[in-house]
């Protein structure tokens, strides 16, 4: 694989960073170390597949347009006119700039991609291709090169050039559809769950074609459509549908595979969340809220049967529940060996002992902020673990560092600049 010199990395200051480095405490090097990713992409399903592979030793290096950085830069809360989202979007990446409209930005990412193992975009389809920089000039200079491409609806099909955002694939999808109480409209999460499927799926799609790549010796295009990988976590619905005509109605929190399964408010306003997925456990709900007598019904057998009947449970349930504060609620079904969770907010999640057990959250000191508690990475691995080596950096950081080591001089690098191409 391609890299940068593995010269360390500079997290607590300003400074250019080089290279790559483990996560503190880690005995051996990540698994990624020596992979070099170029980030080309904007805000979130792109960005974060990157994230991921440089959270595992890649070397990542976030191409960022001159004079208009990555919006997520701007998207949500800030600090001190710092975007907290790109502090968590952006680590572990290296930051620099180029125009790739512009001949010497062009010319810029053709010596970076000869250099690279992956580049992660999401141009409407054609825009590279129009600057000079498609799949034919890229492997050119590159053949063992992976071209992974991030668009809403894909390289090709009738909506392929339409704009396309997260939104609009939770709603193509029939995630929406199914989303929400029975009697009210279609739902929409509050957060980027069709980008942040799609940023988890392109990972897996890019390790794949790395793996392909041992046995060929040859790159390839990843195509990632978003309205794709949430299609896949909505489950069997099409397959419903082509069997038995059968379509989802919106249940709220009920599911139509078992019962009970919903939330419930305790005594002191707090909410929890109940599920009875294995009869068993369903069976030991009713034994706790001193219902048993409905397990000796012919529809308590089975999941859907009991969904049939869920007005029943639910009652059974939220009677028993809204009688007790959340603690005492916890407590019963923890020693009734029942499913429960508190419905937590982020405060709460701050303080999880189990998150905070496996450092699911954690702190990474940040040269413009100080400490910053977020999500770690995506899972543990026992001998070769990633890590966090610092927060996102600023606009452009490491762009002369970057073009250093790419051999151009002080001169060019100086000549790129009044021409505006980085």
């Amino acid at each position: 694989m391609n890299s940068a010199a593995d010269t360390g990395v500079n997290a607590g200051t300003a400074q250019p960073v080089t290279g790559t480095q483990q996560p503190a405490g880690a005995g051996s090097s990540p698994p990624l170390t020596g992979l070099r990713v170029l980030d080309v992409a904007t805000l979130f399903a792109g960005p974060m597949a990157a994230t991921l592979l440089g959270d595992f030793g890649a070397e990542v290096i976030k191409v960022e347009h001159p004079r208009r950085p990555d919006p997520s830069r701007g998207h949500g809360p800030s600090k001190d006119g710092i975007g907290l989202w790109w502090k968590l979007l952006g680590r572990n990446k290296r930051t620099m700039t180029a125009d790739l409209s512009t001949a010497g930005g062009r010319e810029t990412l053709l010596r970076l991609a000869a250099t690279a193992d992956v580049i992660v975009e999401n141009f409407r389809p054609g825009t590279l291709e129009r600057w000079g920089l498609g799949w034919e000039e890229l492997s050119a200079v590159n053949p063992r090169l992976v071209l992974a491409r991030v668009t809403g609806f894909g390289q090709f099909g009738p909506y392929a050039h339409q704009p396309c955002f997260g939104t609009l694939a939770e709603a193509l999808s029939g995630f929406a559809a199914v989303t929400g109480d029975p009697d009210g409209p279609p739902t929409l999460p509050p957060f980027g769950l069709a980008d942040s499927i799609a940023g988890i799926t392109t990972a897996y799609a890019v390790m794949t074609a790395l793996r392909a790549r041992d046995r060929t010796g040859r790159g390839q295009v990843v195509d990632m459509a978003i309205i794709e990988p949430i299609l896949t976590v909505v489950g069997p619905q099409p397959l419903w549908y082509d069997q038995l005509g059968h379509v989802q109605p919106r249940t709220g929190n009920r599911s139509a595979n078992n019962a009970p399964r919903n939330t419930y408010r305790t005594s002191d306003g707090h909410w929890v969340a109940v599920s009875t997925s294995a009869q068993s456990i369903a069976e030991r709900v009713m034994q706790l809220v001193g219902r048993p007598e409905l397990i000796s019904e012919p529809w308590f057998a089975t999941g859907a049967d009991r969904a049939r009947h869920a007005d029943v449970l639910d009652d059974a349930v939220g009677t028993w529940i809204a009688r007790r504060t959340r603690d005492e609620v916890l407590e019963a079904f923890e020693k009734a060996e029942a499913a429960v969770a508190p419905v937590q907010d982020v405060r709460d999640i701050m303080d999880d002992p189990q998150y905070a057990a496996r450092d699911a959250l954690t702190t990474v000191d940040d040269p413009e902020l100080g400490p910053l508690r977020m999500q770690n990475v995506l899972f543990r691995l026992t001998e070769t673990p990633g890590g966090i080596r610092w927060a996102g950096r600023p606009h452009g950081a490491d762009t002369e560092a970057v073009l250093t080591e790419l051999g151009l001089t002080e001169q060019e690098i100086a000549t790129l600049r009044s021409e505006g191409a980085v």
